[in-house]
Parts: structure tokens; sequence; C-alpha cells
């Protein structure tokens, strides 16, 4: 059985942080199956933890601490800046919308952050999706691409995701080549009666990984190439990708894999900035037609587990490099459901792609997390499939028809 535990933070740490603090602790250790913030008005006093059995508490407070001290103490919390807000509309939300999905056979769970849709949903997804592709290609030239699911090893690296990003990894393994090597995981699978992690020594290939995003595929796509200094691109592509989070897992608004269009902006750097501002209030547009409640701030990517994680924070909010979507689910809750990213020539660098002769590429992307949208559009607009596709006619009429 559990045991719960109240751990004291040493200095209080400022109530500002504590969404931040919140982002991490079930990282801190597999141990953590629960936890809650102990505050007042104005700071975060300590955490209450509920830990598995034999977990030494003491070794919880000291990773809990590190973490506090290197990555969330440090940040200057910057109030986020909102750049859009949609009109308001009076939304009753729906009440237990997971359970009503799984009641009429919508959806089906199949594991942590695994879920299966049903056609309904299908359809609205795939409606979605097309109407963000169809102004992409229509208003925007982009060239679409479909990707493999796998990522190499090698390009994930240079996309600095191991730096930045460990808590999300996932690689793919396979046992090795060799048929004494099949004989002896045959003979520990009959000894173990299953699968363990025994079969880890067997496995001697960590070349792939599951992709976290898809823009990462095009820059992979695109490495060691040279393009005109008034070449631009624009390139769309929709795939899966994976992110470990662990039990912050939450019905349809954090899933292990899910689904994401991409849409990556390659050139000068005007053109890339420009493009973005104008996908961005493209998107707007759409999302009013589809009487979509929500807003677009600043934002920041969660960095983890790096002694500079506070300053990519700063920096990226300064710079104003991320600026993110989120749409209305409840009364007071938004979740994110797109992203709008300049990367300046960092990828360009990085994949050797050129501009002209001495030129490197400067790069953006936008990102839709599609169950994302589908479950904000029926969060809002319930689950009646006719006032669906009234709704979704206006949306085909700003996506595909509009001047």
């Amino acid at each position: 059985m559990d045991a719960n535990h109240y751990i004291v933070l040493d200095k209080p740490l400022s109530i500002k942080h504590a969404e931040e603090l919140e982002k991490r602790i079930y990282f801190i250790s597999a141990n953590i199956n629960h936890f809650k913030l102990i505050t007042d008005d104005t700071s975060i006093k300590g955490v209450e933890v509920s830990l598995l059995p034999g977990t030494d508490p003491l070794e919880i407070k000291t990773k809990l601490t590190t973490v506090i001290d290197n990555e969330i103490a440090l940040q200057k919390v910057l109030p986020p800046r909102v750049i859009w807000k949609s009109d308001e509309h009076e939304t009753t939300y729906q009440e237990d919308l997971f359970d009503k999905l799984l009641e009429k056979e919508m959806v089906f769970e199949m594991g942590e952050g695994q879920i299966c849709f049903g056609d309904k949903l299908i359809f609205l997804m795939d409606t979605l999706d097309q109407f963000i592709k169809e102004m992409t290609i229509t208003h925007f030239g982009a060239t679409e691409y479909r990707y493999p699911t796998l990522i190499s090893t090698k390009a994930l690296e240079k996309c600095g995701y191991f730096k930045s990003f460990p808590h999300f990894l996932m690689f793919v393994t396979r046992l090795h080549n060799d048929i004494d090597t099949y004989r002896e995981f045959l003979d520990d699978y009959k000894t173990n009666n299953g699968i363990g992690s025994y079969l880890l020594s067997s496995c001697q290939n960590v070349d792939y990984c599951l992709p976290p995003t898809m823009c990462y595929h095009t820059y992979h796509q695109f490495q060691n190439t040279q393009h005109g200094e008034t070449q631009n691109r624009v390139i769309t592509s929709k795939g899966k990708s994976f992110r470990y989070e662990s039990k912050y897992y939450r019905t349809l608004e954090r899933l292990w894999d899910f689904s994401i269009r991409e849409i990556v902006f390659m050139g000068s750097k005007d053109f890339v900035l420009d493009s973005r501002h104008k996908f961005m209030e493209a998107s707007f547009a759409l999302f009013q037609k589809l009487g979509l409640e929500g807003h677009c701030e600043v934002a920041s990517d969660p960095f983890f587990c790096s002694e500079d994680t506070a300053a990519k924070i700063f920096n990226q909010r300064m710079q104003e490099l991320k600026y993110e979507l989120r749409l209305k689910v409840a009364d007071e809750r938004t979740i994110a459901a797109a992203s709008f990213n300049f990367h300046d020539h960092f990828f360009g660098e990085q994949f050797n792609i050129r501009r002209g002769e001495s030129d490197w590429m400067s790069t953006g992307c936008v990102g839709f997390g599609i169950e994302r949208l589908a479950y904000a559009f029926i969060s809002q607009h319930g689950l009646d499939e006719q006032t669906w596709t009234s709704i979704l006619s206006n949306g085909y009429k700003e996506a595909v028809l509009a001047d």
C-alpha cells in the first residue's frame, strides 16, 4: 500500500512557479504515485507525495530539491503575453466527457495513454486535419510528404533533443543478429515465463527512436543540401508522434502517441517570420469560424534535467520564439492545441542546410495536435453529429474557399 509523506521545502518557492514544478514532479521518480503542492497565498511550502512501499522519502526530497534549485527557482516568471483571443461564447462544457465517449463506444482505452478511436471521432479528426492541410497547400503553396514512423537516433541528436528533453525519449531496439542471441533469448524467455528487462542484454541496437514531433523528419530529409538565396519552401506532413509523459496522462488531452499535422517554413529569416505570422492569422480565422473559444500566448518548451533550463525558458519567452494556441475544454481550463515556432538558423546549421554559398537556412514550424483539436471541439460543441456538420461546413469555407 502506498505511503503518504509531507516533504517540507527548506526554502519556500514562489507560488508563481507552481505550474513549472507540477510539470516535473512525476519525472523526478517513478516511485511517486500522486502529489499535491502545499501552498499558501504567496508560496509553495512543500509537497505531499504518495510513494510506493520501500521508497526513501529523504531520497525523493533530495531529487526534488535538486530540480527546484537547478531548474525552477532560477526562472524569471513572466506573465504570458496574449497575442490573440477569440470571441467569447456562452458554452456549456461537457461534464464527464471522456466517460460519455467510452459509454457511446466512440473511444476505447487500450493502455496508458493509448486510445482507440471509433468512426465518429475518426471523421472529426480527419476533417479538422483536412482543413489545415487544404489551407496550407492552397494559401501557402506547401508540398506534402509522408514520413516513416521511426527517426534515426543521429538525426534526433542533431536536433538537440537529448540535451533538452531526455524525459520524453523512446528508443527502438531489436535482438542482435546472431543465432546464439536468439537461442539465449528463447531460453531466458522460457526460464522467466515471459518478457522482462533481461532481454535488453541481447539488444545491441539503438539506431532509431520514436519521433517526438514530425518536423525533425523534414530537417533530416533536407540535410546537406544547398538552395538558392531566394528559394523558400513550405512543407507539410502528418504522422504519429510519441512522448512518454508518465502519470501526466489524462483522457484525450495528453496521449503517449498522438497525431500531429506539421508545417515547416524554410528560407530567409524574413520569409519564415512572415509566413509564421500569416499562418497564425489564418489559423485564428479558421478556429473563429469553427466557433472554438481560446487564445494564443507566448510560451516555452518543457525543457528538463539541464543546468541551463531556466536560461533556455527565459530566452525563448523573451524572444517570443514560441506561441501556443490554447483552446478551452472547461470554464477555467485550456489545453495547448497548436504551437507556432521560430528556430532562426539552428536546424539549418545542425543539418547543413544552406541558402546560397554562405548562409544557413532559417526555419520555423507550426504543429497541430489533431486529437487535442478534436477534444476541444467536442468539449465546446458537444457530441451531436448534426451540430458538428453545421459547424464544420463553416470551417470548410474558411480553409478552402477564402481568397
